[in-house]
C-alpha cells in the first residue's frame, strides 16, 4: 500500500507538537486520551472485561492512568491464542484492517498487530518524527538494512515511513547479505542507512574486501540505528561514525505500539519523546510499578498507552524496556524529555546482588579495541537471572594479538568491568571469528549453557 506523503513543519521539526510548551502538549494529550478511552469503552471487549467501561470512562487525564492496571505481554499472548487471528484486544471491524505485523516471536508464536488505514498513517507520523530528528530528509535515498521478512516492523512499516516522508527507500534488507547490501550501496550511493548498530558496523568492516573501498567512501551522510540497545553508547557510535564517515543517531520503537517513536537529534545525547498527541509514555519503577518522574538521571521501565489507535490499541502496556533519562531540555528546541535504552528489564542479570545489563558489558568490551574485536557473549551457567559467582564472559581477541598479551587483555577486561559496574567477571578469550556476527536476526548477548 502506497502511503500518501506528508511534509515537515519546519527545517528543525517534522511536527510542531515536538516544540510545544509542556502545558500545551499536555492539554492535547489529555484530550486525545479521553477520546481513546471512550473508544475502548465502546469497542474493546478486552478492556471492558479487564477494566470495565465505567472505569475507562472515568479517565479524564494522564494522571488518572495511574489508577488502572498494566497490560502485560502474556495477556496479549493469551488473547491471541483464545481469539485468533488478532485476539480479544482487537477493537476495529475486520473489514477495516488492511495490514498485520508480527513480532520476532522469540518466546513462541509471534504477537500479531492489526492496522487500519488510519493506524498506518499514525505509525508513519510517529516514525517520521523520529527519523527526521535523526537527520533523514525528504528527497534523500535510503538503503534498508533492517530485515525485510517475517512481517517484522523493521520491514514494510519502515518502507511506508520513508514513502510518507518523501524518502526513496531501497528495500534490499539484511537477509540479502553483506555483499548484496554493499554492492547496492556502492552502485546507488544512497545518503541514508538504517539498521541495527552492530550489523551496520559489521557491514562497514566488510566494505574493503567486498567493494574495494572503505565504507566512508560510499556516500552515506546519516544513519538511524535501533532494534537493539547500544546505538547510543559512545564506543558504538564513535565506531559507526568513523567507519561510515556519517552521523549515527538512535531511535526506539516496538511492534506492539508502533515501528519507531523515539528519535535522537543532532545533540546526540538521548532519544526525544516526540509524540504526546499520539501516545502516552510513562516511566515506572519495574519492581513497585510506581511512577517515576522523568527528570535527568532517573531510571525506569517505559509503559505506553496508544492514542488515535483503532485496530490493536493498548492501554498502559509494559514494554520491559529499561531506560535512563539523559535530559529534559535541548538546543534543538524539542521539549520532550530524552532517554537512552540500556536494556530490557527481563534481560537484566543480578551478580551478587548487583544489577547488570549485558549491553553495559558489551560497551566495555568495545572500548578494548583493537586488542579485542568487540564481540562478546555472556555464558550464563546458572538458572534464572541471578548468580553468586563471577559472571562468565567470552571475548574475542584480535587475530594479530600476540599470545603473551592475552593475560594482560583478560585482566584489563575484568578490572574495567569491576571498576565500572561493581561486579566480577571471568573472561575466556577466543580467537577472532569464533562468535556469530550480527545479521537480520539480532544476536543475543546472553547464551544459556
Amino acid at each position: 500500500m502506497l502511503v500518501q506523503p506528508a511534509t515537515p513543519h519546519s527545517a528543525a521539526h517534522w511536527n510542531e507538537i515536538e516544540a510545544a510548551a509542556p502545558a500545551d502538549a499536555r492539554r492535547v494529550q489529555d484530550e486525545r486520551l479521553r477520546e481513546q478511552v471512550a473508544y475502548l469503552a465502546e469497542h474493546s471487549a478486552f478492556y471492558r472485561g479487564k477494566i470495565g467501561a465505567e472505569a475507562l470512562s472515568a479517565v479524564r487525564d494522564v494522571d488518572d492512568l495511574a489508577s488502572l492496571p498494566f497490560t502485560e505481554k502474556q495477556e496479549l499472548r493469551d488473547s491471541l491464542a483464545a481469539a485468533p487471528p488478532l485476539g480479544y484486544h482487537v477493537a476495529a471491524d475486520p473489514a477495516e484492517i488492511v495490514q498485520i505485523q508480527a513480532s520476532s516471536g522469540t518466546t513462541g508464536s509471534p504477537s500479531y498487530v492489526g492496522l487500519t488505514v488510519g493506524d498506518i498513517r499514525t505509525w508513519c507520523e510517529l516514525g517520521a518524527r523520529a527519523l527526521y530528528a535523526n537527520g533523514f530528509r525528504p528527497g534523500d535515498r535510503m538503503l534498508h538494512g533492517f530485515g525485510m521478512s517475517k512481517g517484522f516492523v523493521g520491514g514494510i512499516p519502515v518502507v511506508q515511513i520513508a514513502q510518507y516522508m518523501g524518502i526513496v527507500d531501497i528495500p534490499v534488507g539484511a537477509e540479502a547479505g553483506v555483499e548484496r547490501l554493499l554492492r547496492v550501496q556502492a552502485d546507488q550511493r544512497p545518503e541514508l542507512l538504517i539498521g541495527t548498530p552492530h550489523f551496520l558496523a559489521y557491514l562497514a568492516e566488510q566494505a574493503p574486501s567486498v567493494v574495494g573501498v572503505p565504507a566512508r567512501e560510499l556516500g552515506v551522510r546519516a544513519m538511524s540505528v535501533g532494534g537493539e540497545p547500544g546505538g547510543g553508547q559512545p564506543a558504538v557510535r564513535e565506531n559507526l561514525q568513523s567507519l561510515w564517515g556519517a552521523t549515527s543517531r538512535e531511535m526506539l520503537g516496538g511492534t506492539d505500539i508502533a515501528c519507531t517513536y523515539w528519535g535522537e537529534c543532532e545533540a546526540a545525547d538521548g532519544m526525544h519523546f516526540l509524540s504526546p498527541d499520539l501516545m502516552v509514555a510513562e516511566l515506572i519503577d519495574p519492581e513497585s510499578g510506581e511512577r517515576v518522574e522523568p527528570v535527568e538521571g532517573a531510571t525506569g521501565e517505559l509503559v505506553y498507552t496508544a492514542l488515535a489507535r483503532r485496530a490493536s490499541p493498548l492501554l498502559r502496556f509494559r514494554t520491559r524496556d529499561h531506560v535512563v533519562v539523559t535530559g529534559t531540555e535541548c538546543p534543538c528546541g524539542r521539549t520532550g524529555y530524552k532517554v537512552r535504552c540500556v536494556g530490557r528489564t527481563d534481560d537484566m542479570l543480578i551478580v551478587r546482588g548487583i544489577n547488570v545489563f549485558p549491553s553495559a558489558v558489551k560497551d566495555i568490551v568495545l572500548g578494548l579495541r583493537p586488542e579485542a574485536t568487540g564481540e562478546m557473549r555472556i555464558r550464563a551457567d546458572f538458572e534464572g537471572h541471578s548468580t553468586q559467582k563471577p559472571l562468565p564472559v567470552v571475548v574475542e581477541h584480535a587475530a594479530g594479538l600476540a599470545p603473551d598479551r592475552h593475560d594482560e587483555l583478560r585482566c584489563t577486561m575484568e578490572d574495567r568491568v569491576r571498576s565500572a559496574l561493581n561486579v566480577k567477571i571471568a573472561v575466556e578469550l577466543v580467537p577472532e571469528g569464533t562468535l556469530k556476527r550480527p545479521d537480520h536476526v539480532k544476536v543475543a548477548l546472553v547464551e544459556r549453557v
